[in-house]
This record gives structure tokens, C-alpha cells and sequence, in this order.
């Protein structure tokens, strides 16, 4: 699939959970929700989909209903990011037998691998499945952080067509453009700057707030995309209360129980991460209330 194909208002999914299993209904459900409602892309198994705690079986279960349910009707980028370079690999070539159009691969995490090390990771990635590869760049979460120049680098890689940048500095977007081709896919990783990322000449977001709200996020995407900031702007406007209280607490957990509120899936999440307190439940909902979605 051509890199174009990556853009716009793509949700990092929700892993819903009943009973301590995988919701394979609820997710579809999800799905469905979101192709109807505009959304671009699917992520299955990221860090909002909980993939750090999903098992190797779990985990090809969720993308295979991913990109079962999707039906080539939206891309589908499956999470295949792991510290260890063999197991990203095999998450790898799990997303391709299940004919995910690309895969997100996360900087290694915890073993702080130098700059010639993510160069390595992702070579090895690359040379070892045939699949178009999107760079994910969360130093917050990672505390590696991919440098340019190191993108520049990875870039060059035969199957890496973009990135997900979650570093938060808009500066970037300009930089690694310069240094990896206007061709290369620049996608956001944080719903509360998307806008000013494509300002700066993004071309779109892997949205937690798109779980919730899938249309809104679509609309101001489109709009950015056709150079509409004032719709753009009112648009983020009426979702800048929710992108701030779905990371109240750690997420995915205010997501989950936004999207219970719904009555799309129950607020399950699993250890190490705890269901929302009453106060960041109260947070949640006033914003939800304030985009119009209750």
C-alpha cells in the first residue's frame, strides 16, 4: 500500500475486555463504528489497544478481526512494537499473514538502546518482513528518543513510509521533513497538538480521542486536509476538554470508560492498570458533555 494511504483521523483501538478475555464482538462492533463514521485507519494492539499485556495468541487474534472486520474498506497498521527486536519481528510477520497493510513499530523501551542501536532494530525489522513499517517516536513512554538524523537513517530503510511522532515538539515536523522527503508520512501521536502538527505540515494523528469520538476527529482532520483551520480549530475547540481527560488517569482507562458510556464496551482494563477513579469518571463526562457526545 502506498504511503497516501496513511492519513487522516486513524484510532488507536481499544482492546475490549469481558471477563478477562478479549471481547471479540465488542471490538468488531468498534470497528464497524468507526469505518461508518469517517475514521481513516485502524490500529489494532498499540499501547491503547494494551498490547503490552496481551498474549502472542491474543495478540494475532485482535489484528486478524481487525483487518477481517475492516474488509479493505480503511487501512489497517497493526501494533508490532517489542523491546526485543526478535519478538517485533515476529509480531511482524504475524500482522502480514493476517494481511495488515502495515505495521506501527515503537521504539524499544526500558533497554534505552543508542541511536546506532534503533538504526539496528528497525534494519533488522525491515529485512526480515516484506511490510510497510510506520517509526513510533513516544520518548515519554520510551525514554529513548529517535533523533533526526537517526530518522534519516531509518527512513531510508526499503518498507518504512512515515512516522508517528508523539514528541510534542512541533519544531520536528519541519526537520524530519528536510531530512527524510516530503514523501515520507508524518502522522501525530497526541490528539491535544494534531492540529498544530499538520499546521506544520503533517498528515494526521494515531488518535486516542477518536475511540470516543470518531466523527469530530474524522471532520477536523478533513479540514486541516483542505486547509480549513477555522472549522479545524472550532472543531478542536469542542474535543480540547476530552483529549486532556482521557489521560486524567493512565489510559486507556478513561477511554474505556468513555466508551462504556456509550455502551460500546465495559471499562475493563487489565493489571498493572486500574479502572477510573469517580474523579477522573466526573472528568470524562464533563467532557464528553461539553463535545456534544452526551
Amino acid at each position: 500500500m502506498i504511503p497516501e494511504a496513511f492519513q487522516g483521523s486513524i484510532p488507536a483501538l481499544l482492546t475490549p475486555f469481558r471477563d478477562g478475555v478479549v471481547d471479540g464482538d465488542a471490538f468488531q462492533s468498534m470497528i464497524e463504528r468507526q469505518i461508518v463514521e469517517g475514521s481513516h485507519g485502524l490500529v489494532p494492539c498499540g499501547t491503547t489497544g494494551e498490547s503490552a499485556t496481551l498474549s502472542n495468541e491474543e495478540h494475532a487474534r485482535v489484528v486478524a478481526l481487525c483487518v477481517e472486520t475492516a474488509a479493505g474498506r480503511t487501512p489497517v497498521i497493526a501494533g508490532a512494537g517489542s523491546n526485543n527486536t526478535a519478538h517485533a519481528i515476529e509480531l511482524a510477520r504475524t500482522a502480514r499473514a493476517a494481511r495488515a497493510d502495515a505495521i506501527l513499530v515503537v521504539a524499544p523501551y526500558y533497554n534505552k538502546p543508542s541511536q546506532e542501536g534503533l538504526v539496528a532494530h528497525f534494519k533488522a525489522i525491515n529485512d526480515a518482513v516484506d511490510i510497510p513499517m510506520i517509526v513510533y517516536n513516544v520518548p515519554a513512554r520510551t525514554i529513548t528518543d529517535i533523533a533526526v538524523e537517526t530518522l534519516e537513517r531509518i527512513s531510508a530503510l526499503r518498507n518504512v513510509v512515515g512516522i508517528k511522532d508523539a514528541t510534542g515538539d512541533m519544531s520536528r515536523v519541519a526537520r524530519q521533513e528536510r531530512a527524510c522527503g516530503d514523501g515520507f508520512v508524518q502522522l501525530s501521536g497526541d490528539d491535544g497538538s494534531a492540529l498544530s502538527f499538520n499546521a506544520a505540515g503533517g498528515r494526521g494523528c494515531i488518535s486516542v480521542t477518536a475511540n470516543v469520538a470518531p466523527a469530530l476527529c474524522a471532520q477536523l482532520q478533513l479540514a486541516t486536509k483542505r486547509g480549513d483551520f477555522e472549522t479545524a480549530r472550532a472543531i478542536d475547540a469542542q474535543l480540547s476538554p476530552l483529549h486532556k481527560a482521557l489521560f486524567v488517569e493512565p489510559s486507556p482507562a478513561p477511554a474505556k470508560y468513555a466508551c462504556s458510556l456509550l455502551g460500546l464496551c465495559r471499562e475493563d482494563v487489565r493489571l498493572p492498570l486500574l479502572a477510573c477513579s469517580d474523579t477522573a469518571k466526573h472528568a470524562v463526562r464533563q467532557a464528553m458533555i461539553h463535545a456534544g457526545l452526551l
